[in-house]
């Protein structure tokens, strides 16, 4: 429904049957009603759909990846936005920003890729620093370290946007995230990530259910965490990387939407995995609606709306564990 909507509204409004039609003639050839105009299916075809798209596959793989982080560290805070990678495409792709360096074979990829390689690279670094200071792998040495680096990264860029004023628009825009001009390359490589991603993790929901007690308690029940903690990381890492390098920073919505299904559905990995991608798909996919429309016709980054449902929930969840903890020593 929200998908529907954000597809559906905007500056110019298109009825479900118009938009019923327009997929039809695109997708099965088959002749466009003459009360629909050229500019109804631009709009539709080459703008609202791919786009809203777009919004719903990165919000899902951004979720389902939040999902199995807060799992793997048992930590209702872990994300990819604590752990450093969206912090490191960040950088990989305002250093391409402000160098001007453009790849000739990749185009307009160049900077989508930066940012990929950059998201790898600081998550390795993150659990590879984390294994050295603790050879347990224990999960608030990863967050903590993942917060650290997430910081010094921030400043990094920064800088950047100071050492190049002239170039600062575009790192402000990528730090806050943007679906604009996204197209149907965006979601012709989205789309099987995200399916094949959230396919691939849910066949470890078995070992996120019960890494969910603990590392003891997991070891005895037969499940390898040091080896799983690993791969599970950064396999979310992977697909958060992917998701970010197309769109920009946009943080919080891979902490909000998996503790909204665990709250309303089950906290059973076999549900909470495809509950999370579509809760967050659909959730970022109004979001961006939002921003697009909400002072029309100008736009704001995607990543300030999120921001402003998440910060609070961020918040709420770390009070709440903190005063359960309290009500627990007394």
């Amino acid at each position: 429904m929200l998908l529907a909507l954000s597809i559906a509204l905007g500056s110019v409004s298109i009825s479900p049957k118009d938009a019923f039609a327009v997929s039809m003639h695109h997708i099965f050839g088959r002749p466009l009603d003459e009360s629909i105009s050229a500019i109804t299916d631009n709009i539709f075809w080459q703008i609202r759909a791919p786009r809203a798209l777009t919004a719903f596959l990165v919000g899902a793989l951004l979720s389902v990846a939040g999902a199995v982080m807060q799992a793997s560290l048992q930590n209702p805070l872990a994300s990819s936005y604590t752990l450093g990678v969206s912090s490191g495409a960040s950088l990989g792709a305002g250093l391409m920003i402000v160098s001007g360096i453009q790849i000739a074979f990749l185009k307009t990829f160049s900077l989508p890729i930066a940012g990929f390689i950059f998201a790898v690279i600081t998550v390795l670094f993150v659990i590879n620093l984390s294994a050295k200071i603790d050879h347990n792998l224990h999960n608030q040495t990863i967050i903590l370290l993942g917060m650290v680096i997430s910081l010094f990264v921030s400043a990094i860029i920064t800088l950047l946007a100071a050492l190049f004023p002239d170039q600062s628009s575009l790192l402000y825009f990528w730090m806050m995230g943007s679906f604009s001009a996204r197209n149907w390359t965006h979601v012709s490589i989205l789309l099987p990530t995200a399916l094949l991603g959230t396919l691939i993790l849910s066949s470890f929901s078995r070992e996120l259910d019960i890494m969910t007690f603990g590392d003891e308690q997991s070891n005895s029940l037969g499940v390898n965490v040091k080896v799983v903690k690993k791969f599970l990381i950064l396999f979310a890492a992977l697909l958060t990387g992917i998701a970010v390098s197309f769109t920009g920073t946009i943080g919080f919505i891979d902490l909000v939407a998996p503790h909204v299904v665990r709250k309303i559905f089950s906290a059973r990995h076999k549900i909470v995995l495809p509950m999370t991608f579509f809760i967050g798909g659909a959730f970022m996919a109004l979001a961006d609606l939002i921003s697009r429309t909400i002072l029309a016709p100008k736009e704001i980054p995607v990543g300030a709306v999120t921001a402003l449902i998440g910060a609070p929930f961020f918040a709420y969840i770390f009070f709440h564990k903190s005063k359960e903890k309290e009500d627990v020593k007394e």
